[in-house]
C-alpha cells in the first residue's frame, strides 16, 4: 500500500436540479464563500487556478488546478491537481426523482507535501477524518449557497 495516495468518494443528495448546482460549483472562484475549508481559490487564466485548503488541521495545502473536462450537458467537472497533492477531482451530477440532484465527487491524489509525507503512517486516519469534516462542511454550505439562490 502506497500511504501517501488516497481515494475519496462523496456522495451529496441536493434539492435543486442538476442545471443549478453546475452552475454554482463551475464557479471556482466563488467556493470560499460558501465552503470554509477552502480558503482562497485565485484565477490565473480560464483553466487554471491556485486554491487554498485548511480544515480541521493547522495546515494549509496548496495546489494549482486545471480543467480538465467542463460539460454542461452531462453534468461533470473534472480536474488534474498539482502541487501539495498531484492527481485529479471530478463532480458527475445526476437529477433523482423530484427536481433533486445526486452529486458524487470522487478525488485520486497523491500527497506530495513534505511534512504530510513523513507523517503518512501515524497520519492517514487523520487526514481521512480530516478530508470527511472538510467534505461535510462542503455539503452544508453548497445547501446553503443552493437555498439562496
Amino acid at each position: 500500500m502506497d500511504w501517501c495516495r488516497y481515494r475519496f468518494r462523496s456522495v451529496w443528495q441536493l434539492a435543486a436540479p442538476p442545471d443549478a448546482v453546475y452552475a454554482v460549483l463551475e464557479r471556482a472562484e466563488e467556493y470560499p464563500s460558501w465552503w470554509p475549508q477552502v480558503r482562497e481559490v485565485v484565477p490565473v487564466d480560464d483553466v487554471t487556478g491556485t486554491a487554498r485548503f485548511r480544515s480541521l488541521l493547522p495546515y494549509d495545502l496548496v495546489v494549482t488546478a486545471e480543467a480538465r473536462r467542463r460539460d454542461p450537458v452531462a453534468h461533470v467537472l473534472e480536474i488534474a491537481l498539482h502541487g501539495d497533492l498531484e492527481g485529479w477531482a471530478r463532480w458527475t451530477l445526476a437529477p433523482v426523482a423530484g427536481s433533486g440532484t445526486r452529486a458524487v465527487y470522487d478525488q485520486e491524489v497523491e500527497v506530495t507535501s513534505p511534512l504530510m509525507r513523513r507523517l503518512a503512517v501515524p497520519g492517514r486516519p487523520v487526514f481521512r477524518a480530516n478530508h470527511a469534516l472538510m467534505m461535510r462542511a462542503g455539503r452544508r454550505g453548497l445547501r446553503a449557497r443552493l437555498r439562496a439562490v
